[in-house]
């Protein structure tokens, strides 16, 4: 199992929907979240896209010099970026961060955004830009001379002249709930992402992104992307979700429900289908809560309670075939730490944090004895 972290490049808080308990969301503030997860043993962190955020590729150069082994999954945009430019960033970062850096496809979901950035393409118009964006930026990425024709985009004479590190590329994480995203990941991921969903929904989808795949001749990992809130006791967790929304008002919920509807990703659809746009019944599975997706766009799930609990919800997940679980939690300092001192040590971890011999754990008692040795 593989774990990674996030980091909050649209804010950060201890409430949502609110100034309360906001935090200044700094590079001071970004390089604690990163050192934090890198040492503590997270497999990486994601960064997140849109306009809505800072650039995922300059944060990520910057933190990679003041990280170690912490990796980064950072954004290709199809139709927004050119393959080939997209290919030198990858390369140039890939390099510089001793082959740290992981892909993540973003065809993008809201219309209205995207017409921001200068695209004007629909839904699966988007995913033929995507197939042959991934085409052409594999290619190169294996020191390919590209010459490619497609219906969006064509090259002449394409070439990488600075390899990457990782070989043939770095991993490509890829998430799409449609069946033209889900086209599109079979073809070209590594790691199929899904949202958090109740267990059910992502054996379906596990089954036909496989299905997918194997009629392509590959096999692929899956990971999923949700929220934590975890603490020692379910009741202690329960109340830390209640807090988490206290002061959202159903003005404000309203509001994010029309900005979000007018998206046309699936995936995002179904992130509201499950709250349905109502606090009345946030809990859709056992320990698995919905109460982020009433104010927030892309993952609106976290899994919440007590260390057993949250271990064994991820299991379950595990079990079904996911083995990267993308993770946040609010405020993101505080729950890196949180969920990796009472939930590592239940899991059959791919990476630990550092080692601990010769290290002070917890404080000196009686400025006398270790908590190791008193007992």
């Amino acid at each position: 199992m593989e774990i990674l972290w996030f980091i909050p490049t649209h804010g950060d808080s201890r409430y949502l929907g609110t100034t309360k308990g906001g935090r200044v969301a700094d590079f001071s503030y970004f390089r604690q979240v990163a050192q934090a997860a890198d040492r503590l043993g997270y497999t990486g962190v994601l960064i997140p896209t849109g306009r809505s955020c800072e650039d995922p590729w300059t944060l990520a150069s910057a933190l990679s010099a003041v990280t170690e082994r912490l990796k980064f999954l950072i954004a290709v945009r199809p139709g927004i970026m050119s393959p080939a430019v997209a290919a030198r960033m990858a390369a140039t970062v890939d390099r510089i961060s001793n082959g740290r850096l992981l892909i993540n496809v973003v065809a993008g979901g809201d219309p209205v955004e995207l017409a921001g950035d200068g695209l004007f393409l629909t839904h699966d118009e988007r995913y033929e830009v995507t197939d042959e964006f991934l085409t052409i930026w594999r290619n190169l990425l294996e020191g390919k001379e590209v010459d490619f024709k497609g219906k969006h985009l064509n090259i002449e004479g394409g070439q990488l002249l600075f390899p990457p590190v990782q070989q043939p590329h770095p991993p490509i994480y890829f998430g799409g709930s449609s069946p033209a995203g889900q086209a599109v990941a079979a073809k070209h991921t590594d790691v199929y992402l899904t949202w958090g969903e109740p267990p059910a929904q992502v054996e379906q989808k596990i089954k036909e992104v496989r299905r997918r795949a194997e009629q392509e001749g590959r096999t692929v990992r899956f990971g999923m992307r949700l929220h934590v809130i975890v603490r020692e006791t379910e009741e202690e967790a329960w109340q830390a979700a209640d807090r988490l929304i206290q002061y959202v008002d159903d003005d404000t919920i309203a509001a994010a429900q029309r900005t979000l509807a007018r998206q046309d990703s699936v995936g995002q659809k179904r992130m509201m289908q499950l709250h349905k746009g109502g606090r009345e019944v946030l809990e859709i599975s056992p320990n698995l809560w919905a109460g982020v997706g009433l104010v927030r766009g892309g993952a609106g799930t976290a899994l919440v309670g007590n260390p057993g609990q949250v271990a064994a919800r991820m299991k379950e997940y595990t079990d079904l075939g996911i083995d990267t679980f993308v993770l946040s939690g609010y405020p993101h300092l505080e729950e890196a730490y949180q969920f990796a001192e009472l939930v590592f040590p239940l899991l059959p971890l791919k990476n630990r944090g550092f080692e601990q011999k010769n290290q002070l754990v917890g404080e000196m008692i009686a400025n006398q004895y270790s908590p190791e040795v008193s007992k």
